[in-house]
């Protein structure tokens, strides 16, 4: 257990300043992986970059290591307080002096941490955009040694990005109070539109550009046409029990109904959303940072300052409004690298209400136009039968050679159908009861249904009535989805009527186009996919305990500490020491993620774990 002289000693450059010796003695890594080390190479040299990588790729040490490496202190500017907290924790576990500099300090905490600006003791400091652009703080910072500038999640910076802070737009000024200082911008999503924003709007257009892959093979991406919500989410969840999961909603109400909805059958489920109260926020967040198996059914409030590695399982409610907040959002599973599942449900409501919505924004036309460019990409990505990685990864300029093999559509294949006829019954239907009413009565004349709603409109007596009562309520609402999806139809009026649009329609309706349609299963609680089986299925019998009772371990020392147990180690390290169970401190130093401080803090106990099993 460390104390807190141990938590305050500092890592000091001075004393290896080679990256790669600096990655192995802090970070207890023997090798870069990817394109760290040409990015590190790049700092190194006083270079700007704009690095891509994708969420567990390893951004922070693109930064960290140069940062402990040159002389000074590495600013890193951060878009929140939780997730500047996290790195903090992290780095200070591997004996970094690191800080941030927030409005939750308290004053005892603000006046060491001055102190120790004004000693020169810091190693990396994190900052918000707006603080760190306060005349005050950037003079007083200007006149301490400076390495580096990291600009995390600079995706916030360009209006084209999906998660855009117009205070970011000042970090441009930066060369002008640190002049030759380098600046690495990082980001895990960014479309080339966002890319060419972010390095015009910090004045980088002379930048070392890096990007790697965006493809993630740990994550699985599924997408399913929505049926009985509720029950659907919980076929999701339910493999998930005994890990965290994220479930995200599109409105405040939502994330409190399903919330509930899960506890009532038996899950530890959280609601999170910008409307509640900052008690009821900070508790929700801290549950979640303690490890606790849990569902946080959110909004995307809940977005960036999430740093838990080992969330499982992310599924979508309502759809997202591009590809790139999409992927954003599902990236948050799997950051330790093993297996997660996602899933998106959609509905033909769903993508008419998006289109509605951004029909009436207030936005000027020319980014009226990228946004809806975006969202289509979105809604094609749902109704799509080839590979979903492939198509999402071309949303961000890359090209999948092969199908991904770790999706729905590449393990499950769909099959497909000339939908022309059946486009053409229900485009009719819509037509002929006047375009005012929605799916579920429009499917009752298609089908012959003699409703209330039916007799009361008369509609028994058009020629419409009955024509496709072959076809079952959710056949025609499928069909009715994917017209909906490619634009032939949308959602008029307050009630959610169906407006057919008529460039789109009227091609399906004189004949002059084939629609192939997607067969949907009869059943929409279908489970996935068979998969792979996780890294704890794959732990041997005899290592299950010893990983369970380091786990224990771990739980322990977090709650002494008040901190998150994945900031001490990840469960991929505490799998790999149960599967090799070294019996000495030489052979626990060479577990990949033991570097010199963790190791001093945590040996001896990691080792008495081992010898109790």
């Amino acid at each position: 257990m460390c104390d807190a002289a141990a938590e305050t000693a500092a890592f000091r450059p001075a004393a290896a300043r080679d990256p790669l010796a600096v990655l192995h003695e802090v970070f207890g890594y023997t090798a870069f992986r990817g394109l760290q080390d040409e990015v590190i190479a790049a700092v190194m040299a006083g270079e700007d970059a704009l690095v891509l990588m994708p969420t567990g790729g390893g951004k922070s040490l693109c930064y960290q290591v140069p940062a402990l490496c040159r002389e000074g202190m590495g600013i890193v500017v951060s878009p929140l307080i939780a997730l500047m907290d996290d790195q903090v924790a992290a780095l200070r576990q591997l004996g970094v002096n690191a800080a941030a500099l927030h409005s939750e300090l308290a004053a005892e905490e603000l006046g060491r941490l001055r102190a120790d600006l004004s000693a020169g003791r810091l190693d990396i400091l994190y900052i918000s955009p707006e603080r760190l652009l306060s005349p005050g703080t950037t003079t007083w910072l200007a006149r301490r040694r400076v390495s580096l500038i990291a600009i995390d999640e600079a995706h916030c910076i360009s209006a084209w990005g999906h998660e855009f802070r117009p205070e970011y737009r000042g970090l441009a000024a930066l060369p002008e109070s640190f002049p030759g200082v380098p600046r690495i911008a990082l980001t895990a999503t960014a479309d080339p539109r966002t890319q060419a924003d972010i390095l015009a709007a910090l004045g980088m257009t002379a930048a070392r550009q890096f990007h790697s892959s965006f493809h993630r093979p740990n994550l699985f991406i599924a997408a399913r046409a929505k049926g009985q919500e509720i029950r659907q989410v919980e076929a999701a969840l339910a493999p998930h029990r005994q890990a965290a999961s994220i479930v995200y909603c599109g409105s405040r109400n939502k994330t409190e109904r399903v919330a509930q909805s899960l506890q009532a059958r038996g899950f530890t489920a959280l609601a999170y959303h910008a409307g509640l109260a900052p008690d009821r926020k900070r508790s929700a967040l801290d549950r979640f940072r303690s490890g606790e198996p849990m569902v946080i059914v959110a909004t995307i409030a809940f977005g960036m300052g999430i740093d838990r590695p080992d969330v499982r399982c992310v599924v979508h409610l309502d759809m997202p409004a591009s590809p790139e907040a999409y992927y954003q959002q599902i990236g948050r599973a799997g950051r330790d690298g093993a297996r997660a599942d996602t899933l998106l449900l959609y509905g033909g409501e769903d993508i008419a209400r998006a289109r509605h919505w951004l029909e009436q924004s207030s936005a000027p036309e020319s980014e009226r136009r990228v946004m809806q460019a975006r969202l289509e990409s979105m809604i094609a990505l749902t109704e799509t039968v080839s590979c979903r990685t492939q198509g999402l990864l071309s949303c961000f300029g890359e090209n999948l050679a092969e199908p991904c093999g770790h999706c729905d559509n590449c393990l499950a294949p769909v099959s497909t159908f000339d939908g022309s006829e059946a486009a053409r019954m229900a485009l009719s239907a819509i037509y002929r009861t006047g375009q005012r009413f929605g799916a579920v009565h429009v499917t009752s004349v298609l089908r012959g249904k003699l409703t209330e709603a039916v007799e009361r409109h008369a509609h028994q007596h058009l020629t419409v009535f009955g024509i496709g009562k072959e076809r079952s309520e959710a056949w025609w609402r499928a069909t009715i989805r994917q017209l909906t999806a490619r634009g032939a139809l949308r959602i008029s009026g307050e009630h959610g009527a169906l407006a057919i649009v008529p460039e789109i329609a009227r091609p399906i309706l004189r004949g002059e186009e084939r629609i192939m349609l997607r067969e949907e299963p009869a059943d929409s609680l279908r489970s996935a996919p068979r998969r792979p089986p996780s890294l704890e299925d794959a732990l041997p019998e005899e290592a299950r305990g010893r990983f369970d009772a380091l786990r224990a371990w771990r739980l322990r020392e977090a709650k002494a500490q008040s901190i998150p147990p994945y900031v001490i180690l990840h469960d991929s390290v505490l799998r790999e020491i149960a599967i090799q169970r070294p019996a000495s401190l030489q052979a626990l130093g060479l577990m990949r993620g033991m570097g010199a401080s963790k190791l001093s803090r945590y040996g001896d106990g990691l080792l008495a774990v081992l010898a109790g099993d």
